[in-house]
């Protein structure tokens, strides 16, 4: 039952988080709460999304992760909504008025029943980020590779996007000959473990956990690395994992040095779509560069493979001293290479990440040391334009990833 001594800060509570409890419904009167901002009830009983919170005029972001949502009446959102995140539900239909909702940045739907999108939704005009993956869409709607902002779309797991089952080259590594060691890190969709292999070589395992994310299912991550192949900018495989006691998934990795950290922090609460950088952070313009070559790089070989990372971002970068540059995480991937309707879509979703591309590259401009900004005005002018150009609201208009990588070379650190 909703605590309603809660209501006794209706004038000052913000953030509300009442996840992993029993809840499924909430009273008319927590409209009172007129200055709730953000509210969170995952993992509860709800099996229709709550009308009351229309009534919340400030309420910007709202979390109904892991329930039973079947329903999702007209009118339901708040005015103000931002961020939704509806993850492993039993949606099958958004209701039309969701296009009147123009505020949307960040949508999470993965992991539900539907089988269309409503296209009063190509009027949401800001959303940046979609999760798609793991519903039942037999096709993409010509709308949604058009929306003028959408940057980090994952879409793997439904019908319009099933491919065949992925073969690699990769030899097959046995439980047995592994030594679990450290925990290194630890995502969404697994868990990274130092290892030792046949009791000499010092690599990384990860080991999938089998639920849904909000970027989709662990199969699907798996799918895309093991498609992507090599590269100098993706970290290298060594192995698929088999016979693990619980049947797990999993995959070796190259162990790297633990001299390569993030580029940059995920989102928060508030720049809900954008990473977060330490204050102090600055970058010369050899780095910038070095980094901006790299990512469109390993970018254009994904696209040339048919897979959309879906997840470019800062945050999904690692990077030494030297900057040398690595990108990871394939959990918001998706396969398109075989996709229904391919040919009239696969340039427009490479186009989609070339935004993600020129928001990474509007970060690290912003963070550009003071000197080497006065003292490379062309280059800076160059990459300016650049950025431009891959933020263009018109999605036809934006370079492809090979047109990048060749329009970096030009810009030169010898003005």
């Amino acid at each position: 039952m909703f605590p309603q001594q809660l209501l006794a800060l209706a004038e000052t509570l913000e953030y509300l988080d009442l996840s992993d409890n029993c809840l499924s419904e909430l009273p008319d009167n927590f409209a009172q709460l007129k200055k709730l901002r953000i509210l969170f009830l995952s993992n509860n009983h709800f099996h229709r999304f709550p009308t009351v919170l229309a009534q919340c005029p400030e309420l910007s972001m709202v979390g109904f992760k892991a329930n039973q949502i079947a329903e999702l009446p007209e009118g339901a959102l708040p005015a103000r909504i931002r961020w939704l995140i509806l993850t492993d539900n039993r949606l099958e239909a958004l209701p039309r008025s969701i296009g009147n909702h123009h505020h949307l940045q960040k949508v999470m739907l993965a992991g539900n029943q539907l089988t269309a999108l409503p296209d009063e939704m190509a009027h949401c005009v800001n959303i940046e980020l979609l999760r798609i993956s793991a519903n039942r869409l037999v096709t993409l709607p010509a709308w949604l590779v058009k929306l003028p902002k959408l940057a980090w779309l994952a879409f793997a797991g439904n019908p319009c996007s099933q491919h065949p089952e992925t073969t690699s080259d990769l030899p097959e590594v046995h439980w047995q000959t592994l030594q679990l060691g450290q925990p290194l890190g630890q995502g969404a969709s697994g868990v990274i473990s130092q290892a030792r292999w046949n009791g000499s070589s010092d690599v990384a395992v990860k080991l999938f956990k089998g639920s849904i994310t909000s970027d989709g299912l662990p199969e699907h991550e798996m799918a895309a690395a093991l498609a992507a192949g090599q590269h100098t900018h993706l970290v290298t495989l060594l192995g698929k994992l088999v016979g693990h006691p619980e049947q797990k998934c999993g995959l070796l990795l190259a162990l790297l040095d633990q001299a390569f950290k993030n580029l940059a922090a995920p989102p928060s609460l508030e720049s809900c779509t954008r990473d977060t950088y330490a204050a102090e952070a600055t970058f010369s313009l050899v780095a910038l560069l070095n980094i901006t070559r790299s990512i469109a790089a390993v970018a254009s070989h994904l696209h040339g493979r048919g897979i959309m990372h879906g997840d470019l971002y800062g945050h999904n970068i690692l990077l030494n001293q030297a900057t040398d540059i690595l990108l990871g995480d394939f959990g918001a991937a998706t396969i398109y290479k075989s996709m229904v309707g391919l040919e009239t879509c696969s340039a427009a979703l490479e186009r989609l990440e070339v935004r993600a591309f020129g928001c990474l590259l509007e970060e690290l401009l912003a963070r550009l040391d003071r000197d080497d900004r006065a003292y490379y005005p062309t280059s800076i002018q160059q990459l300016s334009h650049l950025q431009q150009r891959c933020l263009d609201t018109v999605v036809e208009q934006r370079p492809s990833f090979a047109d990048i990588v060749a329009l970096l070379e030009e810009a030169a650190v010898d003005d």
